[in-house]
């Protein structure tokens, strides 16, 4: 019988392109930039990379050089999916057209971002509400790019599986060539367990590769979820902020010491002042340091101490006074920690 491991490390092909494995980056706001992208993809094993969700209306005249969010390295631009969000299929397609133009690997469309801010402008979670505009865009951005298509989606605004399972099949007539799918109601910021078995629901709904989404913060989580949902593949999420080496620990079976913690937050801090100003790196660290603080058995001290700056220098310098001595790690991520 095969493994999930040897499963999720298994290649497949989505819209005519072959990605190396299963196991992918999911997108986060505020978290999956060009720096944080790149810590990841330098311990290696990512199968694909997202980036945080992009305005789909400020795309088309975004100037990648100076964008906070619809920026990339030239290195990863064949393994980058660009996600969107919008409210109309028209400014989701003319989005999607300048992605491929740049010659990314494929767009995302975001019907899972909750926040309120976003579904007052009737977009991401919200289009779910209005099933007939959600694969009116699908379908507009289909007619619009040859690149893969993926379509990223919550259960609906009610615990209804049968929903969820009916969309992925509108999403897949419209055109979408992947989905991924986070099992949990859109008012839920995460304050319950996803249910895992209405992965399994969408899963037996649709032909084409299901993507599950929620909770995998260990080898074990993502052996249970290959297992009980018989997705096509995973999409880790918070993990990979707190543990930039985990594709490399759950598909490789690397191990890694004490010491890469440091080593981690010192090379992501310089990841970010490379790429942006100073106090918006600074912004972006605290982000990423309190979702690495889960790591350890206090973490909440933790992220006080590594966050207690407002230069990178000072942050810099939290490092160094907070790994001076051991840390006691968490046998799992400290889950009040992992938030937004």
């Amino acid at each position: 019988m095969t493994s999930a491991r040897d499963m999720i490390n298994t290649p497949i092909t989505i819209g005519g392109k072959e990605i190396p494995n299963r196991l992918f980056l999911a997108p986060l706001a505020g978290l999956g930039h060009v720096a944080m992208r790149q810590i990841i993809d330098e311990f290696g094993s990512c199968g694909l990379l997202f980036s945080e969700m992009c305005s789909a209306k400020a795309v088309p005249q975004e100037n990648r050089e100076i964008s906070p969010m619809f920026r990339w390295r030239d290195e990863e631009a064949s393994r980058l999916v660009m996600q969107i969000f919008g409210a109309t299929p028209l400014e989701m397609a003319l989005a999607a057209e300048r992605i491929e133009r740049e010659g990314l690997f494929g767009v995302d469309i975001n019907f899972g971002c909750s926040v309120s801010g976003i579904c007052k402008k009737e977009s991401g979670a919200a289009v779910l509400k209005d099933p007939d505009r959600a694969e009116a865009i699908v379908r507009e951005v289909r007619k619009a790019v040859n690149i893969p298509l993926f379509v990223k989606y919550r259960t609906g605004w009610k615990d209804d599986p049968a929903f969820a399972a009916e969309m992925g099949k509108r999403f897949e007539g419209a055109g979408a060539d992947a989905l991924v799918f986070h099992p949990r109601v859109s008012p839920d910021r995460r304050s319950r367990p996803p249910k895992w078995h209405h992965i399994k629901a969408v899963k037996e709904a649709v032909t084409i590769p299901v993507f599950g989404n929620g909770n995998v913060f260990t080898h074990s989580d993502l052996t249970r979820i290959v297992e009980t949902t018989s997705c096509d593949g995973v999409s880790l999420g918070r993990i990979a902020i707190a543990r930039p080496f985990v594709f490399a620990e759950m598909l490789e079976g690397k191990s890694f010491g004490p010491n890469i913690y440091p080593q981690v937050a010192l090379r992501f801090l310089d990841l970010v002042e490379e790429a942006f100003s100073e106090g918006y790196a600074v912004r972006l660290y605290k982000k990423f340091a309190l979702y690495f603080a889960a790591n350890f058995k206090f973490g909440h001290p933790v992220f006080k101490q590594l966050a207690y700056a407002d230069t990178l220098d000072g942050l810099r310098e939290n490092i160094h006074a907070t790994f001076a001595s051991p840390l006691e790690l968490s046998s799992t991520p400290n889950l009040n920690l992992f938030t937004g």
